[in-house]
């Protein structure tokens, strides 16, 4: 019904008018309700113990979706095991200008250069403190505002982390967004290091620490991966989510022509899903399986699910995917699980 009613209405309008459409019938009294008649996965064959979360299935909503939580309880009824918020910034932010978000429809793709576009954390969490499912995992993405210099990034980090830190179930640190600018210098050595060390010594002072994970760059070379991998060690966080958007243009069926009209963003679904595959599981089998991987990027059938997880992650996240094939991939990938002996 979605591909063939609903996404060719939606694909009507431009992509962030048909988000705040989507938005608008979920909150639509009922249609949640109805829609987890449809989309209810609650078996314990489709269950993970993930460092000391229960998920109740491991199909994720990516960061990016639902940035300012407003309806991560209406989006989980599509049958999501977990959803994770933002990126939240310290203070609200427009974000770049529109439009910022473009559809690649040959390539089953989008382009964003959205800005960390968000209300900020105070209104995040006035939001979170209404949440009604407990049993769906919530996760707060949390990144710096574009005015923050880098040399000050850390103060921006700990903030979110700070006022998120009641209300969501684990966290994760994003310096891999291409569209603020100078943030993936963060992903760098040194100060990714001190950064990464910072959260997990507040984290430790808590009474119940959480998770903490980071959100890498697919563009990273195998040397910068092995970086990720020390330092992981070093600062002891619980894993990584592989990846964020890429800002490669290699081998797409859009037109070069059209590509220059859109501009500048990050490059998300099918085209990354090979290379989203590649830096999962050099970081697997060269870290030994040392860390949790979250899969996202480029998964758009039950297949590449399932390539993910065998690749050595853990748990996948949805987000292109489920613009171009709706909540019935989730459905897919929960049924191939749920046959598959390995589950």
């Amino acid at each position: 019904m979605y591909k063939f009613l609903i996404k060719p209405v939606l694909f009507l309008f431009p992509p962030e008018t048909s988000h705040h459409i989507v938005v608008f019938f979920l909150k639509i009294p009922g249609v949640s309700f109805l829609l987890g008649l449809f989309y209810n996965y609650q078996n314990l064959k489709l269950e993970r113990k993930i460092f000391g979360l229960t998920f109740l299935n491991p199909v994720g909503l990516a960061a990016g979706f639902d940035k300012d939580a407003i309806f991560f309880d209406e989006i989980a009824s599509c049958g999501f095991g977990f959803i994770e918020v933002g990126t939240v910034t310290p203070k609200a932010q427009p974000g770049n200008d529109k439009p910022r978000l473009f559809r690649l429809t040959e390539d089953e793709a989008l382009i964003n250069r959205m800005g960390f576009n968000n209300e900020g954390a105070e209104a995040m969490v006035e939001r979170l403190k209404q949440r009604k499912n407990f049993k769906i995992v919530i996760g707060g993405n949390i990144g710096k505002n574009k005015t923050t210099p880098n040399e000050n990034a850390i103060s921006d980090y700990e903030y979110c982390f700070e006022k998120l830190f009641d209300y969501v179930d684990y966290f994760v640190v994003n310096v891999s967004s291409p569209n603020t600018p100078h943030l993936r210098e963060l992903q760098e050595k040194e100060p990714l290091k001190k950064l990464l060390t910072r959260l997990m010594k507040l984290n430790s002072q808590k009474k119940n620490s959480k998770p903490l994970l980071l959100k890498i760059a697919p563009d990273l070379y195998n040397e910068q991966l092995d970086d990720i991998i020390e330092i992981i060690r070093e600062t002891k966080i619980d894993g990584v989510v592989a990846t964020n958007t890429t800002i490669s243009r290699e081998n797409l069926r859009t037109p070069n022509s059209k590509l220059q009209t859109f501009g500048s963003g990050g490059l998300s679904g099918k085209p990354l899903t090979k290379r989203s595959t590649e830096v999962i599981k050099y970081l697997s089998e060269k870290s030994n399986r040392g860390f949790v991987i979250i899969a996202s990027g480029g998964i758009h059938s039950a297949e590449d699910a399932i390539g993910k997880l065998n690749a050595g992650a853990s748990l996948v996240q949805l987000y292109t995917g489920f613009i171009y094939e709706g909540a019935n991939l989730v459905n897919q990938i929960v049924r191939r699980l749920m046959s598959d002996d390995r589950c």
